[in-house]
This record gives structure tokens, C-alpha cells and sequence, in this order.
């Protein structure tokens, strides 16, 4: 049975813990209520502003033709192609590339960021549990003539502490807008190596194929400027052609095998490139030769130049950047003012451990710290105007992204014109070169001409056939270009990057929020 002071030493405990967990909730709710309601300083980011065209000045008819001007390119573009073994391709390499690979941990690493500067927020908990037992010999000190021990003593500590830098001036928060904004930089950077390995793939592919194309009709060029030559010699045995013509039909042929060793060149470098954009060793892929290959430009849906700020990875990216660098102003203004920490501590310390947990055993600690900066030879100033140059940097370096975006977007519409007239005049040149060629069939089945012109006028319409051929390839690869240059199928989405998953979180094999297919979401601003 209990006596009364122990029975009075408990209630005065128990009171003690309820008063302690009382003031504590309220004095949280307190703090938690005036750092909230701090003031950041630092200017808040607005997006600089941009001289916008109204409309693409080589793409008044593109756009004109266009039903739906607000229409999206799909997220996987290369399909619109028709062709299964570039859809292979592509979707092989954008699993595999390995630079896909680092950009994807580099957006981990900027998710990680954000992790990092958002607990920055809230208190730094701790706790700790320790025992000792010590003891010693005081013999042969100065001023002790006998041999003398200490008895051993035990000593036992459970403490706890709990520490809070209060964010009254923003520089935490400005901080964790920075780190969000790089983050999603991040991002679109991250997109932006998908839709460049994918326009990769797709335009050494139709280089690939054109080769393919330009060998058959090579090989067949030389097989007729081997019989003209054949027929050259046996004419000037007879008499009836010169050293001369022989020396030029031997020339032509020579040309034709050059130019068809420099194709296969070209052909098998193809294939290698593709090979690494697709994480394989060259070794190990082989593609199968198409001497018929027929060339696809499909309609890309029309856009305005305001559309660019939001579907090209590089502006997105030029403009957070931008956007971290105003950030950074309000971290490097708050070293002016006084930071303000709250610290307690408390614990319990004993000579054993079976009474640790009593109340004559307890200690604590309470108090605030304030500290300032008086000075410190300008180096905070120093800081001030480094972050106000980096943001002016960057703003600039924005602007003269947003003007490279209008640029190759500009070149891509005014080379598809020019390459869709080019490939309309080569389509009559083959045509009429055809109808020549038939022509000179039927004179030389009636006898009125020789073999010779017969060979002569195929070699003209293979010619005019490879032009042909050539241009609608240029078109295609023109046709890629259009598409990576509007942005590929990505658009910048206003989902937070706090919503996105922690890199711990993140499988390895799964790229990030911006990174997949269909089309990445770019997080917002704040």
C-alpha cells in the first residue's frame, strides 16, 4: 500500500506532465502561427516578359491549312509515320538510352533537393540514451601521500531535445522555391533528352532507309554503265567509237562505285548510331535493308508562337531557371537579419538505471537564440548582387532561348515549304523522264534506235527517280525536325513537384513525373 507522500509525489507528477503538455501545444501553435505569418524577403518571381510574333512568318499557309491550330502532337509522334520497326526502335530507346538514363536521375536528384530544403521547416527532434561507470586509482598525485581509489560510480542519462530555426524572413521558404523551381528545370530538361534521342532515332532511321533506297538504284547504275562500257569497248574495237568515249564510260562507272561505297558508309554508320541511341552495341543490331522504302511527311497539328512557352522543354526550362535565380535573391537578402532558434532539452539522470525514471531524477532546459551578423566585410552585399546578376543572367539567357525556339521553328517551316516544291518539280522531271524512257523502249523494239539510248535513257530516270527519292527523305527527316522543334508531344502542366514521388520512392527502371510517355507533366511555378 502506498504511502501519502508517495501518493501526493505521484498527483504532483501528473499534474506537473499535464500543465508541461499544455503549455507546450499552445507555445507550437503560438510559434507555428507567427512564422507562418513572416514576411519573405526578396522580390516575388514574375515571368519576364517576351516580345511574342502573332504567327510564324514561314507558316501562313501551314497555319491557314490547319482546322484546329490548338490541336497537340501527339506524345508518340514517330507512330504517326506508319512504320512498326521505327515505333520499335524509338520506344526501345527511350527505355534504354543511356542518357535518358542520366537525365532521370538528375530529376531524382533535384526531387531529393526539395525533400531536403522543405524540412527545413520544422523542428529537429533527438534523443539519446547513455550509461557509464567509472572509477580510478588516486596513487602517486602531488599532495596525496598514500595510495588511495575512488569507488566506482555509475552514471545514467535519457535526454531528449528538440531544436527550431523559425523561418521569419522567407529564407527558407525562398530557398525551397528554388529548389522547386530547379526541379522542375529538371524536368523539362529531362523531356527534352526523350524528345531528342526519339527525333534521333526517327531521322538516322530515314537516313538508313534513303541509303537503302540510293544502293538499289546505285547497284542498278552500275550494272548499266557496266554494259555501256562493254558495249564502248566492243565499238572501239570495230571502230566505231573513240578512246575517248571509252575513257568516259569507264569514268562514269568508276563514280558510280565510289558513290555507292560512300552510301554504304553512310548506311552502317546509321545503323551504329542507332545501335547506341537504342543502348544496344552496334554488334548486336542488325536492321533488314528496304530498296523500296516509301517516305512519310504526315500534317503536324498547326501552333502559335505564344504555345512555344509552354510545349518546348528548353524555354520551360530557360524560364524556371530564371525563376530559381529570384529565389535565390531573397535567400542571400535574409543573411541581413537575425536568425531566432528555439531549443529545449530535457531528460532524466541517475546513478542507476532502475530509478533513471523518477521525478528528483529529471532535468530540462528552455530558452531562445538570437544571432546577427554585424559585419562581415561586405560579403553579404557581395552575395546580394551576385544573385541579383545570376537572375538578370538568366532572364536574358530566357529571352534569347524563346527567340532560338521561334528561329528553328521558322527554319523547319521554311525548309518543309521549299522541300515539298522541290520534291513536286523532281516528281514531273521523273514522270517525264519515264515517259522518255518508254518511248525509247518502243523505238528500239521497232528498230529505230540502239540500245545504247535505250540504256542511256534508263540511266536519266534512275537519276531523276533518286532526286526524287532524296528530296522526299530530306522531307521526312525536315517532317522530325518540325515535330522536336514544337516540342515533341510535351507540354508543361501545372502539377506541383511536391505531389511528384521521392527519389527514394522512385523504382529505378520508371523515369520521373516528366519523363514518361504519354506526354511528361512539367510542375508549376510555386
Amino acid at each position: 500500500m502506498q504511502s501519502t507522500s508517495q501518493t501526493l509525489e505521484l498527483a504532483y507528477e501528473g499534474n506537473t506532465r499535464s500543465q508541461s503538455r499544455r503549455v507546450i501545444r499552445c507555445g507550437m501553435a503560438i510559434l507555428i502561427a507567427t512564422s507562418l505569418a513572416a514576411c519573405m524577403v526578396g522580390p516575388d518571381y514574375r515571368k519576364p516578359e517576351v516580345q511574342l510574333p502573332e504567327g510564324f512568318k514561314e507558316g501562313v499557309d501551314w497555319q491557314r491549312a490547319q482546322a484546329n491550330p490548338q490541336a497537340a502532337i501527339s506524345s508518340t509522334w514517330w507512330r504517326m509515320y506508319g512504320d512498326d520497326k521505327l515505333n520499335g526502335l524509338v520506344e526501345q530507346a527511350l527505355q534504354a538510352n543511356q542518357s535518358i538514363v542520366a537525365a532521370e536521375a538528375a530529376y531524382r536528384v533535384a526531387l531529393a533537393t526539395v525533400e531536403s530544403d522543405r524540412a527545413g521547416l520544422f523542428p529537429i527532434v533527438t534523443a539519446g540514451l547513455s550509461g557509464a561507470r567509472s572509477g580510478g586509482n588516486l596513487a602517486g598525485l602531488e599532495g596525496i601521500g598514500t595510495n588511495t581509489s575512488s569507488p566506482p560510480s555509475n552514471s545514467v542519462v535519457a535526454s531528449g531535445a528538440v531544436s527550431w530555426e523559425l523561418d521569419l524572413w522567407g529564407q527558407i521558404r525562398r530557398q525551397l522555391q528554388a529548389a522547386k523551381a530547379n526541379a522542375q528545370a529538371s524536368d523539362a530538361q529531362l523531356a527534352g533528352e526523350r524528345i531528342s534521342i526519339a527525333a534521333a532515332v526517327a531521322t538516322d532511321y530515314f537516313q538508313l532507309r534513303q541509303a537503302d533506297v540510293n544502293i538499289r538504284m546505285l547497284k542498278e547504275q552500275q550494272d548499266l554503265y557496266g554494259r555501256i562500257l562493254a558495249m564502248t569497248q566492243t565499238g572501239f574495237k570495230e571502230g566505231f567509237a573513240s578512246g575517248d568515249d571509252v575513257l568516259n564510260a569507264q569514268e562514269n562507272l568508276q563514280i558510280v562505285i565510289a558513290d555507292l561505297q560512300t552510301t554504304e558508309i553512310s548506311r552502317e554508320q546509321n545503323e551504329h548510331a542507332i545501335a547506341v541511341l537504342t543502348g544496344t552495341p552496334p554488334e548486336s543490331l542488325s536492321i533488314a535493308p528496304d530498296p523500296n522504302y516509301q517516305f512519310v511527311s504526315p500534317d503536324v497539328p498547326a501552333a502559335l508562337p505564344s504555345q512555344l512557352l509552354e510545349r518546348r522543354y528548353d524555354v520551360v526550362s530557360a524560364e524556371r531557371t530564371a525563376a530559381a535565380a529570384n529565389a535565390s535573391i531573397g535567400v542571400a537578402e535574409a543573411a541581413y537579419f537575425p536568425t531566432l532558434t528555439l531549443s529545449a532539452e530535457g531528460g532524466f539522470a541517475h546513478n542507476t538505471f532502475a530509478h533513471l525514471f523518477t521525478l528528483p531524477s529529471r532535468f530540462w532546459t528552455l530558452g531562445p537564440d538570437l544571432a546577427a551578423t554585424l559585419f562581415d566585410g561586405g560579403e553579404r552585399t557581395a552575395a546580394v548582387h551576385g544573385a541579383r546578376a545570376t537572375y538578370d543572367e538568366d532572364v536574358a539567357n530566357y529571352r534569347n532561348t524563346v527567340l532560338t525556339a521561334f528561329q528553328s521553328v521558322e527554319d523547319s517551316l521554311s525548309s518543309m515549304n521549299h522541300l515539298r516544291a522541290q520534291a513536286g518539280a523532281f516528281a514531273s522531271v521523273y514522270d517525264s523522264s519515264n515517259r522518255l524512257f518508254a518511248s525509247q523502249q518502243a523505238q528500239f523494239n521497232a528498230g529505230a534506235t540502239s540500245e545504247q539510248n535505250v540504256l542511256t535513257q534508263r540511266l536519266t530516270l534512275i537519276q531523276a527517280e533518286e532526286s526524287l527519292r532524296d528530296t522526299q527523305a530530306q522531307l521526312a527527316e525536315s517532317n522530325v525536325l518540325l515535330v522536336k522543334n514544337l516540342g515533341g508531344g510535351w507540354q508543361r502542366d501545372d502539377a506541383s513537384v511536391a505531389s511528384a514521388p521521392s527519389a527514394a520512392s522512385m523504382p529505378s527502371s520508371l523515369p520521373a513525373t516528366g519523363a514518361v510517355a504519354p506526354p511528361a507533366a512539367q510542375p508549376s511555378a510555386d
